[in-house]
């Protein structure tokens, strides 16, 4: 079992020849989502069973031949050739077996593609060399890296190299077969760049998420279509060798997987890919079938499998350095994100299962602004209140974190997303933590009113006296300070009332009156602990508050909504601190409009 956290990044730079999908699907309001939800298998999958071959017997010159997928679920046949077997290769104790393939398919895309991955590789005898797992570093070419079959139940938890150089006679023979120079051949191989696909979004709007969405965001990706959930969608026996294999972190709206092709297929379970997909080790994540489209060729890297993920149809439980593995049978547990806009008459409902902790950011980020686009049209003008809950067990303790926000203006289908996506981040960083739903609800209308802070009055004896940065509150020690704020703008007028304020007995001196707009605040959640993130949710100020804040430069600052320059932004005060630093802080609210604005008024304690 591997000895990293559950809760960690995926890590693009870690997968390899699988195609990965981010497919964010449902592309009508309310429709299912982009996967079908878990069914049986239509039919059991055929299982071949394969005998290894070991490589020890593997020779230089031995023809093979394979079984992979181009279009559809049917594999076809290619033929080849070994070159030799590096010597660790891939890792420690693994070697790898490089073979020179051939078939028509490679006319169109250079040679082998993301997706490919796991596509068996068979001796004269019939027995099961291993999975083509491995392509050359610099570009697309027929020559392959195998993974051995004999290894491919050990799930070895090295970290392999990210190239696998060969010698000057190696790279001599590769460059030879190839087409290519020697220099090119002794860059050696690579576990290949692994694409992510998205449907539902336009490449616009998926660049627009990269550009403005926060930067866990998965960034190598494209644009695919819909996932096929109805009747003609693959079962389980089309999952056999040479067949097309995905294995998923969710599915639903959104769905994030690899798909790659299955190795063998035997007593209930299917190997595949010959390399790892998320390197989760013991692992729970979703057994696909797929439906392949076509192999897109790419001239500046790789090409790859574009593929229809399939419902889901087991569980894969290993996620190891030479291969993913796994039962047939029921789907795993999940997290469920879900998803509720409205505007006006028009509502949808949309929901993701999450079935690998780590990719918990980024589905929230892409279920939140999928849902909002399918509602508003791509863009929206006046007003988001939304609300959200996550529920989940903290080490054997459950938990519920909720926090309900308002927003005008700005960008009304980015805006409420980041707080949620923020939080499911700093939660899958937390050892002991999971999470068992996320919900946000969001209701946006025409109506863009904002309230701006205007006068600040203080009561002195009956009489309300307005204060500004040339009349400064005045207190003495001891004393209470009573206040109001009139608000104006384009939501009308309101007097909104302050909590009295108690001055300390023994202050002295000079203090700073700060009274700040919800809107002016943008509360980030991250902590250490689940406790950390309450206590930062607690204090979190919503658009529609205000903070009011009286304190000395030093004192405890109000929530630690702010810097100490906010009291004393000229810099070191004027007149000296002859007292113990204090600060008084109050939130206002919720009012029925955002509220935007600043003051920051003198006080003046003297007997």
């Amino acid at each position: 079992m591997s000895s990293r956290p559950a809760r960690r990044r995926l890590s693009v730079a870690a997968l390899t020849c699988a195609g990965l999908t981010l497919s964010a699907g449902a592309l009508a309001a309310g429709t299912p989502g982009a996967v079908a939800a878990p069914t049986a298998p239509s039919a059991d999958p055929v299982a071949d069973c394969a005998e290894p071959f070991p490589v020890a017997e593997v020779a230089k010159g031995d023809l093979v031949d394979g079984l992979t997928v181009v279009s559809g679920t049917t594999p076809e046949a290619f033929t080849g050739e070994v070159l030799g077997v590096l010597e660790d290769g891939i890792a420690p104790d693994i070697d790898m077996i490089m073979i020179d393939l051939d078939m028509d398919a490679f006319d169109q895309t250079g040679g082998v593609w993301q997706g490919m991955s796991g596509s068996p590789v068979y001796a004269a005898d019939g027995r099961l060399i291993g999975a083509v797992a491995y392509g050359l570093s610099w570009g697309a070419s027929p020559i392959a890296g195998i993974t051995p079959f004999e290894l491919m139940d050990d799930y070895l938890t090295e970290t392999p190299a990210p190239v696998t150089r060969l010698d000057a006679s190696q790279a001599r023979v590769v460059a030879k077969r190839a087409g290519i120079t020697q220099q090119q051949a002794a860059q050696g191989f690579r576990e290949l760049p692994m694409p992510l696909g998205v449907a539902g979004l336009s490449a616009r709007r998926l660049a627009q998420a990269q550009d403005k969405g926060p930067d866990y965001l998965q960034k190598n990706t494209y644009v695919m279509g819909r996932a096929d959930r109805g009747a003609d969608a693959p079962g389980a026996e089309t999952i056999i060798a040479g067949g097309n294999l995905a294995a998923s972190a969710s599915y639903g709206d959104i769905t994030f997987a690899g798909v790659g092709t299955a190795t063998s297929v035997c007593n209930g379970e299917v190997v595949g890919f010959g390399h790892p997909l998320f390197l989760e080790g013991t692992t729970t994540e979703g057994l696909h079938s797929a439906d392949a489209l076509y192999v897109q060729p790419d001239s500046l890297g790789s090409p790859f499998k574009v593929a229809n993920i399939g419902p889901v149809l087991g569980t894969i439980t290993d996620d190891r350095l030479t291969g993913i593995s796994g039962p047939f049978g029921p789907a795993p547990e999940a997290s469920t994100v879900t998803s509720t806009v409205t505007q006006g008459d028009k509502s949808r409902t949309g929901s993701t299962d999450v079935t690998v902790g780590a990719a918990l950011p980024d589905v929230t980020f892409y279920q939140l602004l999928t849902n909002s686009d399918l509602v508003l049209g791509g863009s929206a003008e006046g007003t988001s209140l939304q609300g959200w809950t996550v529920t989940g067990d903290d080490n054997g303790t459950p938990f519920e974190l909720s926090f309900t926000d308002r927003y005008t203006g700005g960008d009304l289908i980015y805006d409420p997303i980041f707080q949620l996506a923020d939080l499911t981040y700093a939660l899958a960083y937390i050892d002991g933590v999971t999470v068992d739903d996320i919900t946000a609800d969001n209701t946006v209308t025409d109506e863009d009113d904002t309230f701006r802070l205007g006068i600040v009055q203080q009561k002195v004896g009956s009489q309300w006296t307005r204060v500004s940065g040339s009349t400064p509150v005045r207190v003495k020690p001891g004393g209470t300070v009573r206040l109001r704020l009139l608000l104006s703008g384009s939501a009308g007028k309101a007097t909104i009332p302050v909590p009295a304020i108690k001055i300390p007995k023994k202050a002295s001196g000079r203090a700073q009156l700060s009274v700040q707009g919800g809107n002016n605040f943008y509360s980030y959640f991250y902590g250490r602990s689940v406790r950390a993130l309450q206590k930062r949710i607690d204090k979190a100020v919503r658009h529609d508050e205000i903070v009011v804040t009286l304190g000395t430069r030093g004192g405890r600052r109000g929530g630690g909504h702010y810097s100490e320059d906010v009291f004393f932004r000229g810099g070191k005060p004027k007149e000296p601190q002859e007292s113990k630093p204090f600060s008084r802080s109050t939130t206002l609210g919720p009012v029925d409009h955002v509220v935007e604005g600043y003051k920051s008024i003198a006080v003046k304690i003297k007997k």
